[in-house]
């Protein structure tokens, strides 16, 4: 093969800029685990002095005792505040940050304003401290991207790299939220990253953890739920109900799913401002929260109390009914706030009722599956809903039912619903966001296998030429810089083997070029096209 045509072929493209990117994922993931002790000291202190009326940055639940006027008009203040530090700072503070993550890797370059660094994190502390159903996950993907992103920006990185440690600092912030580095490092590739590959997965890696040992420094690294294990028989009966779970946790989901995109279509219609709108999801979560006041703020004590079978079939009842109504409701109207907390209530009170009629394995078992379900069927991302469990709980020896669950919710949930909760948002403006992954064809076939037979002698008018073994990728480099619609295809004897153009990429691109009739189909349908 002559110098020209020589690439490096592998089972993975990586460069010397890799190491690089690497060693600056470690700061980035040290900033990622302080930025998620921040969120969490913030939404402490905003809890703590809107429902108790003291300085202090510890974690309390909103819950029974507190004054009806309270619980019903501080949440309406929380959200006049954040319509207005969205209206006059930035609306990128709106919504529950994943989707705005996603799109700023999508379209924007991987590009996070600095100001979002600041305002993301207090919103979503005044939301949930003044009594929002939400999470701090959310926040803190918006927040620990934006550091990385800045860091890219400043130091003039390219879009690949900006984007890869961005998902360093959400991934980081994921993992000391949670004490959890693998489910971190998973929701990086099933929902941020769009890829697999190791300029990107080994630095998100190496980020989370060190956010996890900076974690462990700060706030412990002990479980946030643990579950005891102890005296559990697992059998193929209780792996059969756990699929009955999965049903039930894909119908939740795709209810939930459904009243979201509800609610913002409503509060579109209504004839003034958006700023206005998180006061009346505010207005919307004091009112659930006069039915069910542990509903309220982040519910890390309730999620403990349905996983360790000590809730009361009153508080299940309560929480599945009225805090799937006020999150899924409240979140339409562009409040700040996370999903990933309140998906975990829902979903644990969801499994503990449908426990009610199953029989007994351990206390907290059918909540822990039902859990599972609801993240697999609301997120779509079955292997980080099983993953985060575990590392939430230490409950290793379920891990087989807890798969079957999130599948089965995650099967049922891509059926029924053609986008999920984090990916809607993004499709409303306009944009197609794909989660399939597959591999490329550009890149696994050679311009042999796309060529065309030469008619009559054929000389590179540019200099320009390809080599029968060049891939198919590096033939669209070629060919978008040439000044030509088709490249002759030269072997290391100076002879011509054929043509390409860009037409042929595209064939390779709709079919396999392994099955020759799918070829000639692509090449029927391409025919019917105009010429460009």
């Amino acid at each position: 093969m002559s110098a020209h045509a020589r690439q490096r072929l592998g089972d993975f493209s990586v460069d010397r800029r890799l190491p690089v990117i690497a060693l600056l994922a470690l700061p980035v993931g040290a900033l990622g685990a302080c930025a998620a002790w921040a969120l969490l000291s913030l939404i402490g202190l905003a809890t703590n002095l809107f429902f108790f009326g003291r300085v202090s940055t510890a974690m309390v639940a909103v819950g029974p005792g507190h004054p009806w006027w309270q619980v019903l008009f501080v949440p309406i203040a929380g959200g006049l505040v954040i319509g207005l530090m969205a209206r006059f700072g930035s609306e990128k503070i709106r919504g529950h940050g994943m989707p705005e993550a996603i799109e700023s890797i999508l379209i924007k370059g991987s590009r996070i304003m600095p100001k979002v660094a600041i305002l993301k994190p207090v919103s979503a502390a005044i939301s949930i401290g003044s009594g929002g159903p939400f999470g701090a996950e959310g926040p803190i993907i918006m927040t620990g991207g934006a550091v990385g992103s800045i860091l890219a920006q400043h130091l003039h990185l390219t879009a690949d790299e900006r984007k890869t440690l961005l998902v360093t600092g959400a991934a980081a912030g994921m993992a000391a939220t949670f004490n959890s580095p693998l489910a971190a490092v998973l929701l990086a590739v099933e929902l941020l990253l769009f890829e697999w590959r190791p300029r990107s997965f080994i630095p998100v890696s190496l980020g989370v953890a060190v956010a996890t040992v900076v974690r462990g420094l700060i706030l412990g690294s002990a479980p946030v739920f643990p579950v005891s294990t102890a005296g559990m028989h697992l059998s193929p009966t209780v792996d059969a109900l756990a699929a009955v779970v999965g049903v039930t946790g894909a119908i939740v989901a795709a209810g939930a799913t459904w009243l979201v995109y509800r609610a913002e279509d409503a509060f579109a219609r209504l004839p003034f401002h958006w700023m206005w709108w998180p006061a009346i999801g505010g207005l919307i979560i004091g009112l659930g929260g006069l039915v069910e006041p542990r509903a309220l703020g982040v519910g890390y004590d309730v999620i403990d109390a349905l996983l360790t079978g000590q809730a009361t079939t009153g508080l299940i009842v309560g929480i599945l009914v009225v805090k799937t109504l006020i999150w899924s409701l409240s979140l339409g109207s562009g409040t700040s706030g996370g999903v990933l907390a309140p998906v975990f209530m829902i979903g644990g009170a969801l499994g503990a009722a449908v426990g009610l009629l199953l029989p007994p394995v351990i206390p907290g078992f059918w909540a822990l599956l039902g859990l599972t379900a609801v993240v697999g069927g609301v997120m779509r991302s079955p292997l980080t809903g099983v993953v985060f469990t575990l590392e939430l709980t230490h409950a290793w020896d379920a891990a087989l039912p807890l798969l079957i669950a999130s599948v089965v919710a995650y099967g049922i949930s891509v059926l029924v619903l053609p986008r999920s909760v984090l990916t809607e948002k993004i499709a409303r403006r306009g944009l197609h966001l794909t989660r399939d992954y597959s591999t490329d064809p550009l890149e696994t076939f050679f311009c042999e296998d796309a060529m065309r037979p030469a008619e009559g002698p054929t000389t590179p008018r540019t200099g320009v030429a390809l080599h029968p073994r060049h891939t198919l990728r590096h033939a669209a480099y070629l060919l978008a810089e040439a000044e030509t619609d088709e490249l002759p295809v030269i072997d290391d004897d100076g002879r011509v083997r054929g043509v390409l153009g860009p037409r042929d990429l595209l064939v390779a691109r709709l079919h396999d070029l392994s099955e020759s009739t799918d070829r000639e189909r692509s090449l029927r349908y391409l025919a019917k096209l105009p010429a460009s």
